[in-house]
Protein backbone atom coordinates (compact mmCIF):
# COMPACT_ATOMS: atom_id res chain seq x y z
CA UNK A 1 0.00 0.00 0.00
CA UNK A 2 1.28 3.54 -1.00
CA UNK A 3 1.65 5.56 1.53
CA UNK A 4 -1.72 7.47 0.56
CA UNK A 5 -4.01 10.04 1.75
CA UNK A 6 -6.57 7.38 2.99
CA UNK A 7 -4.08 5.72 5.17
CA UNK A 8 -2.52 9.41 6.65
CA UNK A 9 -5.91 10.54 6.98
CA UNK A 10 -7.17 7.95 8.83
CA UNK A 11 -3.97 7.48 11.37
CA UNK A 12 -4.36 11.29 11.95
CA UNK A 13 -5.93 12.04 15.57
CA UNK A 14 -6.05 8.08 17.01
CA UNK A 15 -5.33 7.14 19.70
CA UNK A 16 -4.16 3.24 19.29
CA UNK A 17 -2.87 0.74 21.86
CA UNK A 18 -0.59 -1.86 20.85
CA UNK A 19 0.09 -5.44 22.35
CA UNK A 20 3.27 -7.75 21.90
CA UNK A 21 4.98 -3.76 20.73
CA UNK A 22 8.73 -5.81 21.19
CA UNK A 23 7.00 -8.19 18.28
CA UNK A 24 8.38 -8.38 15.32
CA UNK A 25 5.27 -7.45 13.34
CA UNK A 26 4.54 -5.01 15.88
CA UNK A 27 7.91 -3.03 15.44
CA UNK A 28 7.18 -3.01 11.22
CA UNK A 29 3.64 -1.39 12.48
CA UNK A 30 4.60 1.15 14.93
CA UNK A 31 7.44 2.19 12.58
CA UNK A 32 5.05 2.68 9.97
CA UNK A 33 2.64 4.45 11.94
CA UNK A 34 5.13 7.10 13.29
CA UNK A 35 6.93 7.40 9.92
CA UNK A 36 3.84 8.15 7.52
CA UNK A 37 1.02 10.10 10.49
CA UNK A 38 3.28 12.35 12.85
CA UNK A 39 -0.09 13.35 13.67
CA UNK A 40 -1.05 10.75 15.45
CA UNK A 41 -2.33 11.19 18.46
CA UNK A 42 -1.23 8.50 20.79
CA UNK A 43 0.10 5.10 20.65
CA UNK A 44 -0.10 2.85 24.38
CA UNK A 45 2.63 -0.03 23.96
CA UNK A 46 2.14 -2.33 26.24
CA UNK A 47 5.34 -4.82 26.43
CA UNK A 48 6.16 -7.60 29.44
CA UNK A 49 7.78 -5.87 31.99
CA UNK A 50 8.10 -6.09 35.95
CA UNK A 51 8.26 -1.92 35.85
CA UNK A 52 7.79 0.73 34.45
CA UNK A 53 11.45 1.41 34.08
CA UNK A 54 12.11 -1.93 32.97
CA UNK A 55 9.51 -1.31 29.83
CA UNK A 56 11.21 1.46 28.82
CA UNK A 57 14.66 0.05 28.87
CA UNK A 58 12.90 -2.94 26.58
CA UNK A 59 11.33 -0.26 24.70
CA UNK A 60 15.11 1.34 23.90
CA UNK A 61 16.79 -1.46 23.23
CA UNK A 62 14.63 -4.18 21.76
CA UNK A 63 12.46 -1.72 19.67
CA UNK A 64 13.94 1.83 18.63
CA UNK A 65 17.41 0.24 19.14
CA UNK A 66 16.63 -1.69 16.01
CA UNK A 67 18.20 -1.04 12.57
CA UNK A 68 14.16 -0.88 11.25
CA UNK A 69 13.81 2.40 12.35
CA UNK A 70 17.21 4.04 10.49
CA UNK A 71 14.78 5.68 8.46
CA UNK A 72 12.71 7.55 11.22
CA UNK A 73 15.53 8.38 12.60
CA UNK A 74 17.00 10.28 9.42
CA UNK A 75 13.78 12.21 9.11
CA UNK A 76 13.76 13.34 12.32
CA UNK A 77 17.45 13.46 13.40
CA UNK A 78 17.70 15.00 16.70
CA UNK A 79 14.19 15.70 17.32
CA UNK A 80 13.76 11.81 17.52
CA UNK A 81 13.39 11.24 21.31
CA UNK A 82 10.77 14.44 21.85
CA UNK A 83 8.42 13.21 19.20
CA UNK A 84 8.94 9.71 20.64
CA UNK A 85 7.90 11.20 24.26
CA UNK A 86 5.37 12.71 23.10
CA UNK A 87 3.63 10.18 20.75
CA UNK A 88 4.21 6.86 22.48
CA UNK A 89 3.54 5.77 25.91
CA UNK A 90 5.16 2.29 26.87
CA UNK A 91 3.49 0.65 29.39
CA UNK A 92 4.15 -2.60 31.26
CA UNK A 93 1.88 -5.43 30.94
CA UNK A 94 1.19 -9.00 31.14
CA UNK A 95 -1.78 -10.15 29.18
CA UNK A 96 -1.69 -13.54 30.02
CA UNK A 97 -3.39 -12.39 33.14
CA UNK A 98 -7.01 -10.19 34.31
CA UNK A 99 -6.75 -7.06 33.25
CA UNK A 100 -3.50 -7.29 30.89
CA UNK A 101 -1.42 -7.02 34.44
CA UNK A 102 -1.70 -2.82 33.98
CA UNK A 103 -1.51 -2.07 37.83
CA UNK A 104 -1.38 2.02 38.03
CA UNK A 105 -4.89 2.96 38.53
CA UNK A 106 -4.60 5.93 37.21
CA UNK A 107 -3.05 5.23 33.74
CA UNK A 108 -4.95 2.61 33.66
CA UNK A 109 -8.26 4.72 33.63
CA UNK A 110 -6.16 7.44 31.39
CA UNK A 111 -5.97 4.73 28.67
CA UNK A 112 -9.85 3.34 29.18
CA UNK A 113 -11.12 7.08 27.99
CA UNK A 114 -8.63 7.79 25.11
CA UNK A 115 -7.83 4.50 23.02
CA UNK A 116 -10.40 4.39 19.87
CA UNK A 117 -8.64 1.10 18.38
CA UNK A 118 -6.58 -1.93 20.35
CA UNK A 119 -4.13 -3.91 17.55
CA UNK A 120 -3.72 -7.27 19.48
CA UNK A 121 -0.20 -8.62 18.90
CA UNK A 122 0.71 -10.15 21.61
CA UNK A 123 1.60 -13.81 20.89
CA UNK A 124 4.39 -16.72 21.49
CA UNK A 125 4.32 -18.08 17.92
CA UNK A 126 6.48 -21.43 19.10
CA UNK A 127 5.16 -24.06 17.29
CA UNK A 128 6.09 -26.31 20.10
CA UNK A 129 5.75 -23.61 23.57
CA UNK A 130 5.08 -24.90 26.80
CA UNK A 131 1.47 -25.25 26.80
CA UNK A 132 1.29 -22.88 30.25
CA UNK A 133 2.86 -20.25 28.49
CA UNK A 134 0.81 -20.45 24.51
CA UNK A 135 -2.64 -21.07 26.37
CA UNK A 136 -2.07 -17.54 28.35
CA UNK A 137 -0.68 -15.70 26.15
CA UNK A 138 -2.58 -16.45 22.64
CA UNK A 139 -5.70 -17.82 24.62
CA UNK A 140 -6.26 -16.15 27.92
CA UNK A 141 -4.44 -13.02 26.20
CA UNK A 142 -7.36 -12.62 23.41
CA UNK A 143 -9.97 -12.81 26.44
CA UNK A 144 -8.26 -10.34 28.63
CA UNK A 145 -7.72 -7.85 25.69
CA UNK A 146 -11.56 -8.13 24.93
CA UNK A 147 -12.84 -7.64 27.70
CA UNK A 148 -10.46 -4.52 28.27
CA UNK A 149 -11.80 -3.12 25.25
CA UNK A 150 -15.09 -3.69 26.68
CA UNK A 151 -14.38 -1.17 29.39
CA UNK A 152 -13.09 2.02 26.59
CA UNK A 153 -16.34 4.53 26.26
CA UNK A 154 -14.94 5.67 23.27
CA UNK A 155 -13.69 2.64 21.57
CA UNK A 156 -14.23 1.72 17.63
CA UNK A 157 -12.33 -0.85 17.03
CA UNK A 158 -10.48 -4.17 17.68
CA UNK A 159 -7.98 -5.84 15.41
CA UNK A 160 -6.80 -9.38 16.75
CA UNK A 161 -4.17 -11.01 14.84
CA UNK A 162 -4.19 -14.76 14.53
CA UNK A 163 -2.80 -16.96 11.61
CA UNK A 164 -4.08 -18.55 8.84
CA UNK A 165 -2.86 -22.00 9.86
CA UNK A 166 -5.57 -22.58 12.41
CA UNK A 167 -7.26 -24.38 9.72
CA UNK A 168 -4.72 -27.05 11.07
CA UNK A 169 -4.35 -29.52 7.58
CA UNK A 170 -7.28 -29.04 5.76
CA UNK A 171 -6.68 -29.17 1.90
CA UNK A 172 -8.63 -26.96 -0.41
CA UNK A 173 -9.67 -23.55 0.43
CA UNK A 174 -9.13 -21.94 3.60
CA UNK A 175 -12.38 -19.89 4.76
CA UNK A 176 -12.23 -16.72 6.28
CA UNK A 177 -15.25 -18.34 8.62
CA UNK A 178 -15.28 -17.86 12.47
CA UNK A 179 -14.33 -20.65 14.86
CA UNK A 180 -16.70 -21.67 17.13
CA UNK A 181 -16.23 -22.01 20.93
CA UNK A 182 -15.38 -25.34 21.28
CA UNK A 183 -15.35 -26.61 18.09
CA UNK A 184 -12.33 -29.35 16.98
CA UNK A 185 -10.91 -29.75 13.90
CA UNK A 186 -11.50 -33.45 13.90
CA UNK A 187 -15.01 -33.74 15.17
CA UNK A 188 -13.87 -34.80 18.54
CA UNK A 189 -16.42 -33.30 21.17
CA UNK A 190 -15.42 -32.07 24.52
CA UNK A 191 -12.92 -29.08 24.08
CA UNK A 192 -13.30 -26.47 26.97
CA UNK A 193 -10.83 -23.87 27.61
CA UNK A 194 -11.41 -24.07 31.78
CA UNK A 195 -10.73 -28.04 31.30
CA UNK A 196 -7.68 -27.23 29.44
CA UNK A 197 -6.51 -24.98 32.37
CA UNK A 198 -7.49 -27.11 35.01
CA UNK A 199 -5.32 -29.90 32.81
CA UNK A 200 -2.19 -27.51 33.05
CA UNK A 201 -2.93 -26.63 36.59
CA UNK A 202 -2.97 -30.57 37.73
CA UNK A 203 0.11 -31.48 35.44
CA UNK A 204 2.16 -28.60 37.43
CA UNK A 205 0.74 -29.45 40.48
CA UNK A 206 2.10 -33.22 39.88
CA UNK A 207 5.18 -32.07 38.47
CA UNK A 208 6.20 -30.27 41.59
CA UNK A 209 5.24 -32.90 44.13
CA UNK A 210 7.25 -35.63 42.62
CA UNK A 211 10.61 -32.64 42.46
CA UNK A 212 10.49 -32.16 38.97
CA UNK A 213 13.46 -29.98 37.37
CA UNK A 214 12.82 -27.03 35.89
CA UNK A 215 14.16 -28.34 32.68
CA UNK A 216 11.72 -31.43 33.39
CA UNK A 217 8.89 -29.01 33.42
CA UNK A 218 9.57 -27.34 30.29
CA UNK A 219 9.00 -30.86 28.64
CA UNK A 220 6.52 -32.20 30.46
CA UNK A 221 4.63 -28.55 29.37
CA UNK A 222 5.85 -29.04 26.14
CA UNK A 223 4.33 -32.72 25.47
CA UNK A 224 1.24 -32.06 27.17
CA UNK A 225 0.75 -28.84 24.72
CA UNK A 226 1.36 -31.12 20.94
CA UNK A 227 -0.51 -33.50 22.98
CA UNK A 228 -3.70 -31.84 23.64
CA UNK A 229 -3.07 -30.31 20.17
CA UNK A 230 -2.94 -33.55 18.42
CA UNK A 231 -6.34 -34.43 20.55
CA UNK A 232 -8.70 -31.78 19.18
CA UNK A 233 -7.00 -32.13 15.16
CA UNK A 234 -4.72 -29.26 15.18
CA UNK A 235 -0.67 -30.49 14.19
CA UNK A 236 1.05 -28.15 17.10
CA UNK A 237 0.49 -26.13 20.18
CA UNK A 238 0.79 -22.51 18.48
CA UNK A 239 -2.02 -22.97 15.93
CA UNK A 240 -4.14 -24.80 18.96
CA UNK A 241 -4.11 -22.42 21.57
CA UNK A 242 -4.06 -19.38 18.55
CA UNK A 243 -7.84 -21.27 17.48
CA UNK A 244 -8.45 -21.09 20.92
CA UNK A 245 -8.05 -17.68 21.47
CA UNK A 246 -10.37 -17.38 18.60
CA UNK A 247 -12.81 -18.79 20.09
CA UNK A 248 -13.13 -16.93 22.90
CA UNK A 249 -12.91 -13.79 21.33
CA UNK A 250 -16.30 -14.31 19.12
CA UNK A 251 -17.91 -15.76 21.86
CA UNK A 252 -17.25 -12.47 24.51
CA UNK A 253 -16.89 -9.79 22.15
CA UNK A 254 -21.01 -9.08 22.11
CA UNK A 255 -20.98 -5.64 20.25
CA UNK A 256 -17.48 -5.06 20.12
CA UNK A 257 -16.30 -3.55 16.44
CA UNK A 258 -14.11 -7.14 15.93
CA UNK A 259 -11.12 -7.66 12.76
CA UNK A 260 -9.37 -11.01 13.02
CA UNK A 261 -5.86 -10.87 10.68
CA UNK A 262 -5.30 -14.55 9.35
CA UNK A 263 -1.77 -14.30 7.99
CA UNK A 264 0.19 -16.97 6.62
CA UNK A 265 3.88 -17.40 6.92
CA UNK A 266 5.44 -13.89 7.55
CA UNK A 267 8.59 -13.19 5.70
CA UNK A 268 11.08 -10.45 5.71
CA UNK A 269 10.29 -6.83 4.70
CA UNK A 270 9.51 -6.36 0.90
CA UNK A 271 9.43 -2.47 0.25
CA UNK A 272 9.59 -0.34 3.69
CA UNK A 273 10.93 0.92 5.55
CA UNK A 274 13.23 -0.77 2.99
CA UNK A 275 13.67 -4.38 1.76
CA UNK A 276 14.90 -6.93 3.74
CA UNK A 277 14.57 -6.48 7.23
CA UNK A 278 14.26 -9.24 9.44
CA UNK A 279 14.40 -9.92 12.91
CA UNK A 280 15.42 -13.48 14.30
CA UNK A 281 14.91 -16.88 13.02
CA UNK A 282 11.25 -17.17 11.89
CA UNK A 283 9.46 -20.33 10.49
CA UNK A 284 11.24 -20.68 7.21
CA UNK A 285 14.43 -19.21 7.78
CA UNK A 286 15.66 -21.82 10.32
CA UNK A 287 15.89 -24.51 7.33
CA UNK A 288 17.24 -22.15 4.96
CA UNK A 289 20.09 -21.35 7.27
CA UNK A 290 20.66 -24.71 8.14
CA UNK A 291 21.00 -24.93 4.33
CA UNK A 292 23.43 -22.47 3.65
CA UNK A 293 25.99 -23.90 6.48
CA UNK A 294 25.42 -27.49 4.39
CA UNK A 295 23.43 -29.25 7.75
CA UNK A 296 20.67 -29.52 5.63
CA UNK A 297 20.98 -32.02 2.89
CA UNK A 298 17.81 -33.54 2.67
CA UNK A 299 14.43 -33.37 3.47
CA UNK A 300 10.69 -34.61 3.53
CA UNK A 301 8.21 -32.64 1.01
CA UNK A 302 5.79 -32.23 -1.81
CA UNK A 303 7.77 -30.23 -4.26
CA UNK A 304 4.59 -29.72 -5.70
CA UNK A 305 2.55 -28.70 -3.01
CA UNK A 306 2.18 -24.97 -1.68
CA UNK A 307 4.08 -22.52 0.43
CA UNK A 308 2.23 -19.60 1.29
CA UNK A 309 4.56 -16.84 2.42
CA UNK A 310 4.00 -12.91 2.54
CA UNK A 311 6.44 -9.98 3.27
CA UNK A 312 5.72 -8.68 7.16
CA UNK A 313 5.26 -5.01 5.39
CA UNK A 314 2.24 -6.54 3.58
CA UNK A 315 0.30 -7.27 6.92
CA UNK A 316 1.08 -3.97 8.18
CA UNK A 317 -0.44 -2.51 5.29
CA UNK A 318 -3.28 -4.46 5.05
CA UNK A 319 -4.04 -4.25 9.02
CA UNK A 320 -3.91 -0.46 8.31
CA UNK A 321 -5.68 -0.78 5.36
CA UNK A 322 -8.61 -3.14 6.95
CA UNK A 323 -9.09 -0.60 9.61
CA UNK A 324 -9.41 1.87 6.98
CA UNK A 325 -12.53 0.60 5.04
CA UNK A 326 -14.35 -1.21 8.32
CA UNK A 327 -16.38 1.46 8.09
CA UNK A 328 -18.12 0.23 5.20
CA UNK A 329 -19.23 -3.16 7.38
CA UNK A 330 -22.32 -3.80 8.90
CA UNK A 331 -21.68 -2.70 12.56
CA UNK A 332 -20.69 -5.61 15.32
CA UNK A 333 -20.03 -7.92 12.64
CA UNK A 334 -16.89 -10.01 13.00
CA UNK A 335 -14.49 -9.46 10.14
CA UNK A 336 -12.12 -11.58 8.62
CA UNK A 337 -9.24 -11.12 6.29
CA UNK A 338 -6.89 -13.97 5.57
CA UNK A 339 -3.38 -12.49 4.59
CA UNK A 340 -1.36 -14.62 1.72
CA UNK A 341 -0.07 -15.08 -1.62
CA UNK A 342 -1.13 -18.93 -2.29
CA UNK A 343 -4.14 -17.57 -4.63
CA UNK A 344 -2.59 -14.27 -6.63
CA UNK A 345 1.33 -15.71 -6.26
CA UNK A 346 1.73 -19.40 -5.41
CA UNK A 347 4.96 -21.04 -4.96
CA UNK A 348 5.82 -24.86 -4.50
CA UNK A 349 8.17 -25.77 -2.22
CA UNK A 350 10.47 -27.21 -5.12
CA UNK A 351 10.77 -23.68 -6.78
CA UNK A 352 11.80 -22.27 -2.96
CA UNK A 353 14.59 -24.72 -2.95
CA UNK A 354 15.83 -24.57 -6.33
CA UNK A 355 15.68 -20.72 -5.94
CA UNK A 356 17.96 -21.05 -2.17
CA UNK A 357 20.29 -23.31 -3.91
CA UNK A 358 21.00 -20.97 -6.72
CA UNK A 359 21.71 -18.41 -4.37
CA UNK A 360 23.86 -20.06 -2.14
CA UNK A 361 25.67 -21.29 -4.84
CA UNK A 362 26.51 -17.72 -6.18
CA UNK A 363 26.59 -16.42 -2.40
CA UNK A 364 27.73 -19.01 -0.15
CA UNK A 365 27.56 -18.61 3.62
CA UNK A 366 30.95 -18.26 5.39
CA UNK A 367 31.82 -20.04 8.30
CA UNK A 368 33.77 -19.28 11.49
CA UNK A 369 36.92 -19.33 9.87
CA UNK A 370 36.50 -17.37 6.86
CA UNK A 371 35.45 -20.45 4.56
CA UNK A 372 32.96 -20.38 1.94
CA UNK A 373 30.53 -23.22 2.58
CA UNK A 374 29.58 -25.57 -0.62
CA UNK A 375 26.22 -26.22 -1.02
CA UNK A 376 24.53 -28.84 -3.59
CA UNK A 377 21.28 -29.87 -4.54
CA UNK A 378 18.77 -31.10 -1.65
CA UNK A 379 17.35 -34.61 -1.63
CA UNK A 380 13.83 -34.48 -1.43
CA UNK A 381 11.48 -36.91 -0.58
CA UNK A 382 7.51 -36.78 -1.64
CA UNK A 383 6.49 -39.13 1.17
CA UNK A 384 6.82 -40.21 4.97
CA UNK A 385 7.50 -43.60 4.06
CA UNK A 386 10.35 -43.43 1.65
CA UNK A 387 11.66 -40.60 4.43
CA UNK A 388 11.67 -43.06 7.11
CA UNK A 389 13.60 -45.68 5.41
CA UNK A 390 16.36 -43.41 4.45
CA UNK A 391 16.66 -42.41 7.74
CA UNK A 392 16.38 -46.17 9.13
CA UNK A 393 19.37 -47.07 6.52
CA UNK A 394 21.32 -44.09 6.72
CA UNK A 395 21.47 -43.49 10.41
CA UNK A 396 18.73 -46.01 12.90
CA UNK A 397 20.77 -48.44 11.91
CA UNK A 398 24.05 -47.19 12.48
CA UNK A 399 22.45 -45.52 15.65
CA UNK A 400 22.19 -49.15 17.17
CA UNK A 401 25.28 -50.25 16.11
CA UNK A 402 27.40 -48.01 17.80
CA UNK A 403 24.76 -48.43 20.78
CA UNK A 404 26.17 -52.45 21.23
CA UNK A 405 30.00 -51.22 20.52
CA UNK A 406 29.69 -48.60 23.00
CA UNK A 407 27.88 -51.36 25.86
CA UNK A 408 30.84 -54.00 24.73
CA UNK A 409 33.67 -51.62 25.46
CA UNK A 410 32.52 -50.00 28.87
CA UNK A 411 30.63 -47.33 27.42
CA UNK A 412 33.98 -45.72 26.17
CA UNK A 413 31.73 -44.16 22.90
CA UNK A 414 29.45 -42.96 25.10
CA UNK A 415 29.55 -39.36 24.19
CA UNK A 416 29.58 -39.73 20.70
CA UNK A 417 26.46 -41.92 20.77
CA UNK A 418 24.56 -39.37 22.77
CA UNK A 419 25.77 -36.73 20.66
CA UNK A 420 24.71 -38.19 17.55
CA UNK A 421 21.12 -39.61 18.99
CA UNK A 422 20.26 -36.30 20.26
CA UNK A 423 21.00 -34.64 16.56
CA UNK A 424 18.86 -37.27 15.13
CA UNK A 425 16.39 -36.86 17.58
CA UNK A 426 16.14 -33.30 17.24
CA UNK A 427 16.02 -33.94 13.47
CA UNK A 428 13.23 -36.04 14.12
CA UNK A 429 11.14 -33.77 16.11
CA UNK A 430 12.08 -30.81 13.94
CA UNK A 431 10.14 -32.57 10.75
CA UNK A 432 7.41 -34.00 13.34
CA UNK A 433 6.62 -30.22 13.88
CA UNK A 434 6.37 -28.89 10.22
CA UNK A 435 5.16 -31.88 8.63
CA UNK A 436 1.63 -30.12 7.83
CA UNK A 437 3.62 -27.23 5.82
CA UNK A 438 6.01 -29.99 4.11
CA UNK A 439 2.72 -31.33 2.87
CA UNK A 440 0.24 -28.28 2.72
CA UNK A 441 -2.52 -28.77 0.50
CA UNK A 442 -4.71 -25.55 1.26
CA UNK A 443 -5.29 -21.94 -0.10
CA UNK A 444 -6.07 -19.19 1.34
CA UNK A 445 -9.25 -17.65 0.23
CA UNK A 446 -10.10 -14.30 -1.22
CA UNK A 447 -13.66 -13.22 -0.35
CA UNK A 448 -15.30 -10.31 -2.11
CA UNK A 449 -14.30 -8.29 1.18
CA UNK A 450 -10.29 -8.94 0.23
CA UNK A 451 -10.86 -8.06 -3.41
CA UNK A 452 -12.82 -4.78 -2.52
CA UNK A 453 -9.84 -4.11 -0.17
CA UNK A 454 -7.13 -4.87 -2.59
CA UNK A 455 -9.05 -2.10 -4.98
CA UNK A 456 -8.94 0.25 -2.24
CA UNK A 457 -5.13 -0.39 -2.13
CA UNK A 458 -4.84 0.27 -5.26
CA UNK A 459 -6.90 3.09 -6.00
CA UNK A 460 -9.43 1.62 -8.03
CA UNK A 461 -12.28 3.34 -7.07
CA UNK A 462 -14.05 2.96 -10.72
CA UNK A 463 -14.40 -1.05 -10.02
CA UNK A 464 -15.12 -0.63 -6.29
CA UNK A 465 -18.10 1.41 -7.27
CA UNK A 466 -19.22 -1.04 -9.58
CA UNK A 467 -19.17 -3.69 -6.87
CA UNK A 468 -20.88 -1.74 -4.44
CA UNK A 469 -23.70 -0.93 -6.51
CA UNK A 470 -26.90 -3.12 -6.50
CA UNK A 471 -27.80 -4.96 -10.15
Amino acid sequence: MEESGNAIGFLENKTILITGSTGFLAKILLEKILRIQPNVKKLYLLLRATDETTAMQRFCNEVMGKDLFKVLKKKWGANLDRFISEKVSVVSSDISVSDMGLEDSTLVEEIKHNVQIIINLAATTKFNERYDVALGTNTLGAKHVVNFAKQCPNFKLLVHVSTAYISGEKEGFILETPHKLGESLNGTEGLNIEIEQRIIEQRLKQLKANGASEKDVTIAMKDLGIQRANEYGWPNTYVFTKAMGEMLINDLKHNLPLIIIRPTIVTSTYKEPFSGWIEGMRTIDNFIVGYAKGKLTFIPCDTNSIIDMIPADMVVNTIIATMMMHKLQPPYQTTIYHIGSSMRNPIKPGDLLRFTCQYFIKKPWFNGDGNAIKVKEITTFNNFASFHRYITIRYLIFLKVLELVNKASCNCLEDKYNDLKRKLNWVMRQVQLYRPYFFFKARTFLSLGERILAMILYKDVVKLIDLMTPT
